[in-house]
């Protein structure tokens, strides 16, 4: 059910909207005061606020106020309600992020009308904030993936050049006649890269690049 916060200090004009609003099924909370009015929307988020402008403790313009500076309320409608239509009031309101005025009294279809239209005007922006969001959500997630393959790239390259290091003095001290030199030789150079192998080993897209740049080199370090 839609939430509307009606926020006006004059209690028959407070008690007719709330009346009117509940009988078009609308979950309607309602206070005299603005202080109130800012600490309930805070914690149960309404989907339109309508507020008095004049009012005790504070007036409609703080109320608006402290809303915009609540991130969880910042975009909520606002909807300002005025004894008369004065102009430099209604400007200062909008410049605060206010998205309509209504003059009292009000007809049941002004009000109305007013509250269901910035009702579709804020679904409208939602949604396109959360096709926005899912956007963003996905290109940063792809953005992640290109990253993991320049890392894994760069770790495939770093650990090529280390096993065609390693190979190509594998093979000059095979050119040694076998014996006891040779094969120590050859062992001191197994060891020495033993990590560098069991990490290769732990990732076989990474093994599977490095065969795949120079196959009969990289095997013949790795098995």
């Amino acid at each position: 059910m839609t939430k509307l916060l009606v926020i006006e200090d004059e209690q028959f004009v407070r008690e007719g909207i709330t009346e009117l609003l509940e009988a078009e099924d609308y979950e309607v909370f309602s206070t005299e005061n603005g202080i109130l009015g800012v600490l309930w929307a805070q914690e149960n988020l309404p989907d339109l606020v309508i507020c008095d402008v004049m009012m005790p403790e504070i007036d409609g313009h703080e109320v608006l106020s402290e809303m915009r500076n609540i991130p969880s309320l910042a975009l909520t409608p606002f909807i300002f309600l005025t004894a008369k239509a004065d102009k430099t009031s209604m400007r200062h309101g909008m410049e605060l992020g206010a998205d309509d005025y209504l003059t009292k009294p009000i007809s049941r279809d002004d009000l109305i009308n007013a509250i269901e239209t910035r009702l579709a005007k804020h679904k409208k922006i939602q949604e396109q904030y959360d096709k926005q969001l899912k956007r963003a959500d996905e290109l940063e997630q792809r953005v992640g993936e290109i990253e993991k393959l320049y890392i894994q790239e760069k770790l495939s390259q770093k650990y090529y050049e280390a096993v065609l290091k390693l190979a190509i003095a594998i093979n000059l001290i095979e050119k040694i006649q076998p014996g006891e030199l040779r094969d120590r030789n050859i062992d001191i150079i197994r060891k020495t890269c033993a990590n560098e192998i069991e990490k290769i080993d732990d990732q076989p897209s990474l093994r599977k690049s490095i065969i795949s740049k120079n196959p009969e080199i990289a095997l013949q370090l790795l098995n």
